[in-house]
């Protein structure tokens, strides 16, 4: 059950300062506490990660989190991550960043201005994470419940402007040689303004399209563009489904072949939406599907031995407060003090090799620079 209030309170600022102590005191005691089995072995400590799986939760802050854990009745697989940080995540130009700044941040190592797409605050394109997997040998993934010309994976494999160059987007992935991208936005490739079916420039590069989610069952080797839904893909609650963990899945099953390791990046996209709807029960549903998501990929990454799961979020959307809720019904009681971003830090969950690098208080920018210390990549200097 989820009932939603909108109102700026002193309740808020204590709910928020309250989880804030709790994650920081988890984190500091994530060595001595090993009760559920699921804080990193020590030799990952020392070791380099041959594969990256990077989830972002887009708008998730830690009211959000809790939310998810409280309609769970008092548990989220997110929480099998033990090394937690936060990220700073103002945008050069503003305060309150957007997704497509916060998604370059993370992406490329280098604050940008609002709307900004792989490119510096210059409007430079820099070499994102996804890239420099792609030059050192590594297969490449994208996955999101939104287009995936959308602002966050947009942000991992173009250079733009503005978020806003949908089209302009679409075309860059043909600059790339990105083994699996996953999400909606058909239209970009298809239905364009410059009426070139970029679908057929595709196949030429060999990507087996697939348009809806029970294709992507017959596909298990080669190139994936799954391109399930015209524009962006539904809530789960409307019937979406297991888009998220089925794609995500199949994304590792394809990318796990390449001996050299892969970098795959997973977006839970619609968390941002249902804050700026200040839609509880649409965050909840949300927070729950990206959550399931979290699950599968560290049952791979405890199996695997050589993955680093990065958890985290390109910024926090609607000013999110519990002021009451019950565990044991599930039931979240939200408030709101914005439909927009918020300036506050959030949250970074690391499992595997290196994540203990992600502890503490950092720039979003310093999460490119712990990926490339993981993989042992040198940065290429323009």
């Amino acid at each position: 059950m989820v009932r939603n209030f909108k109102s700026g309170t002193k309740k808020m600022i204590f709910s928020f300062l309250f989880l804030l102590s709790f994650l920081i005191v988890i984190n500091c005691n994530s060595q001595s506490d090993n009760s559920e089995g699921n804080s990193n072995p020590d030799n990952y400590r020392d070791k380099k990660a041959k594969n990256i799986i990077l989830m972002i939760g887009d708008g998730m802050g830690v009211s959000h989190i809790y939310a998810g854990i409280t309609a769970n009745k008092g548990h989220l697989n997110i929480e099998k991550l033990m090394d937690i940080g936060f990220s700073k995540t103002h945008s050069a130009d503003n305060y309150i960043t957007d997704s497509g700044a916060g998604g370059t941040a993370i992406a490329i190592g280098y604050k940008t201005f609002n709307a900004g797409i792989g490119v510096d605050a210059d409007t430079i394109p820099r070499e994102t994470i996804l890239e420099y997997a792609e030059e050192n040998g590594k297969a490449t993934g994208l996955v999101a419940t939104s287009a995936i010309t959308h602002a966050t994976p947009a942000s991992f494999i173009a250079h733009q402007p503005s978020r806003y160059l949908y089209e302009e987007i679409a075309g860059d992935f043909l600059k790339t040689d990105i083994e699996v991208f996953i999400g909606g936005g058909l239209n970009h490739f298809n239905k364009r303004k410059d009426d070139v079916d970029l679908t057929v420039a595709l196949k030429d590069k060999g990507y087996q399209l697939v348009y809806e989610l029970e294709g992507l069952k017959k596909i298990n080797s080669g190139k994936l563009a799954g391109l399930l839904y015209e524009d962006a893909p539904p809530k789960y609650s409307e019937g979406r489904g297991d888009m998220l963990p089925v794609a995500s899945m199949k994304a590792i099953e394809i990318l796990s072949k390449d001996k050299d390791g892969f970098f795959l990046m997973i977006e839970g996209s619609q968390i941002d939406w249902a804050g700026h709807a200040n839609d509880t029960k649409y965050i909840v549903d949300e927070m729950l599907d990206f959550d399931r998501t979290i699950g599968k990929v560290l049952e791979f990454a405890e199996k695997d031995g050589n993955t680093l799961v990065i958890v985290t979020a390109d910024h926090e959307t609607g000013g999110m407060g519990l002021n009451n809720g019950d565990l044991e019904k599930g039931e979240v009681i939200a408030k709101y003090t914005s439909g927009n971003h918020t300036g506050v830090m959030v949250p970074v969950f690391a499992y595997g090799p290196g994540s203990d690098n992600f502890r503490g208080i950092y720039e979003n920018t310093g999460i490119f620079y712990k990926m490339m210390e993981a993989f042992g990549f040198s940065i290429n200097e323009n």
